[in-house]
């Protein structure tokens, strides 16, 4: 059986209800691009409102995290990833998340209790020691000297923001070698692997030197899917699990060389191309671009074509749509969403495919352009723009250059692309934060507002309009919609007016809790209503909107104040866009 159903079967014997994954696009969080774990969409649960399942849950999620871009060609990193994930919204706590966690990993996966080792929060002036965990783990055995107490960086989490809900965590660590492990625990040895986390949110970080407990205590624990599998079957190598097996079979296929020959670029290869699937395959469609999920999408294409002609696969050939739909077979019965975007997927490939291998062949002529005006070494300047502009990764410009027997500045580079990386980095800190620091009076009023938007859209233009997507910020919506041509002034200003008039009658924002088949049949519109459970919040507003939504909202429309559309554009085919911002 799949380590993804083991996972929901045990947690739904302990009273759990499975939630759907989340898109990987969050919805309606400015503060990142993916969804990077999996409590981020739980994020209003976890600050305290009702679960329409209740409070116990358990799903697997789909994430992606791009801070590990330039890992990826080891054993271990990826860029999507599956997390495994079970909550308490103020229900359990340590002592059941504890015991349950043990007995799924040495009853149901038959991982002996002698490769096991724990850690846990320390405890400092502010906080006292986790000792209610550490005496939970002795009382299941787990010996003493397998208890390592750890400072904040390794046993605490949050919050999100400067202040706000936060705790203690207790990791759980396997020891992966074939010696035998030792009898005492040492973090510090790269053969204990991290393998799950378990997060205690009991505390509310209320100033820079005070903690009070939390009113609601919740349980957030996450164990990623590609490294359990290995070690479930003894691999060291993530790409050689079952997980990634037929796909690494492929690529060799089509480059005539082993894995050993090459294993890093087969490595890059085979992660992006299951990223990519993912991310194309949203109801969401993302296109690639030079903004945000589009920048992102089209850097992993470009990067997947580049290590592909490094092995000598032919980048014109239809290697990427076989190894697609080698991905959408083995996901969809999980992921229905990449069987349902399939055609989005191969189009997105071929057309960003298509672009690339011009440039590429630019490139190229820049490289014969650079080569001859020296004779001796390629710069530190030219490597990058080689880099950066053509999208040479450097071990490509070093075999062009060894074949005309020039050097290239190798150290120079790296400290430019050291440089660049930095850049990016801070760049991109704010962008992919996520966690539990958005949901201000301005979100929650943006977040209503879009009910509004969608009702007055589909007056005015008729009953095609869907929302398509949104992006909120405490300073302005953006919303996306289904419509085929350029809105008119009149048009314009006819659903601007009519918004207007619904915050203008102060009518009250009513959330009830409902099966998905009375919400269906009482007419409430969602976006992507597979993505939701059997029971589900629906937001009601008078007689102008039915709408499936997680919240929050305002209690009432004449919260909002006036609305004003700033920019109507296209935002993709069959698909417009509007800018809106409260006044």
């Amino acid at each position: 059986m799949n380590i993804k159903d083991l996972y929901i079967d045990f947690f739904k014997e302990k009273g759990h209800k499975q939630i759907p994954s989340a898109p990987i696009i969050p919805e309606n969080d400015p503060t990142c691009l993916f969804n990077t774990a999996g409590m981020q969409p739980l994020v209003p649960y976890l600050m305290g409102e009702d679960h329409p399942l209740g409070k116990r849950l358990v799903d697997y999620q789909k994430c992606f995290r791009t801070n590990d871009l330039d890992e990826v060609g080891d054993t271990t990193h990826h860029t999507f990833f599956e997390m495994l994930g079970n909550w308490s919204l103020g229900d359990y706590f340590k002592k059941e998340s504890i015991t349950w966690s043990f007995e799924f990993l040495t009853e149901r996966l038959n991982i002996p209790v002698e490769k096991l080792a724990v850690s846990v929060f320390k405890g400092n002036d502010l906080v006292e020691m986790d000792k209610e965990s550490a005496d939970i783990w002795l009382s299941l055995g787990i010996k003493k000297e397998r208890i390592a107490y750890l400072g904040v960086d390794d046993n605490w989490w949050g919050p999100a923001s400067v202040l706000g809900p936060c705790g203690p965590d207790t990791e759980i660590f396997y020891w992966r070698s074939k010696e035998k492990a030792p009898e005492k625990f040492d973090p510090n040895d790269d053969n204990w692997v991290e393998i799950w986390n378990n997060v205690f949110m009991e505390y509310n970080k209320i100033s820079e030197d005070k903690f009070v407990p939390l009113k609601q205590k919740n349980v957030d624990t996450g164990m990623g899917v590609e490294r359990i599998t290995s070690i479930l079957e003894n691999v060291y190598d993530n790409y050689q699990t079952s997980i990634w097996k037929d796909i690494i079979t492929k690529i060799e296929q089509f480059s005539n060389m082993n894995y050993e020959d090459d294993s890093r670029s087969m490595r890059i290869i085979a992660d992006h191309i299951r990223a990519i699937v993912f991310i194309s395959g949203e109801d969401i469609r993302i296109l690639p671009s030079n903004t945000d999920q589009g920048y992102v999408l089209r850097r992993l294409i470009r990067r997947m074509i580049r290590y592909a002609k490094k092995i000598n696969i032919d980048i014109n050939s239809d290697f990427d749509i076989v190894l697609a739909n080698m991905i959408i077979n083995k996901y969809k019965n999980y992921y229905p969403e990449l069987e349902r975007n399939k055609n989005n997927i191969i189009d997105t490939l071929n057309s960003e495919k298509r672009k690339f291998v011009k440039t590429l062949e630019k490139g190229l002529r820049e490289f014969s352009k650079i080569i001859e005006h020296t004779d001796k070494i390629i710069n530190k300047d030219l490597a990058f723009k080689l880099y950066d502009t053509y999208g040479f990764p450097i071990e490509l410009t070093e075999e062009l250059a060894k074949e005309k027997n020039i050097l290239v500045d190798i150290e120079g580079f790296k400290e430019k692309f050291k440089e660049h990386q930095e850049k990016s980095r801070l760049g991109a800190e704010m962008k992919f934060k996520g966690g539990l620091s958005g949901n201000s009076e301005m979100d929650i009023k943006y977040h209503t507002a879009t009910h509004l938007l969608n009702a007055a859209l589909k007056n005015v233009l008729g009953s095609h309009v869907h929302q398509m997507g949104s992006n909120i910020t405490p300073e302005r919506m953006r919303f996306d919609f289904s419509h085929d041509s350029k809105l008119t002034k009149e048009e314009i200003t006819k659903v601007e007016n009519l918004v207007n008039e619904y915050i203008s009658e102060d009518i009250p924002v009513v959330c009830k809790t409902m099966t998905k088949q009375e919400a269906l049949d009482m007419n409430a519109e969602g976006m992507f209503i597979d993505k939701y459970g059997d029971v589900v919040t629906v937001y009601i507003i008078g007689d102008i909107s039915k709408e499936f939504c997680g919240g929050p909202h305002v209690s009432r429309t004449g919260n909002l104040g006036h609305f004003k559309i700033v920019k109507e554009e296209s935002s993709s085919a069959g698909v417009r866009r509007i800018k809106a911002i409260l006044e």
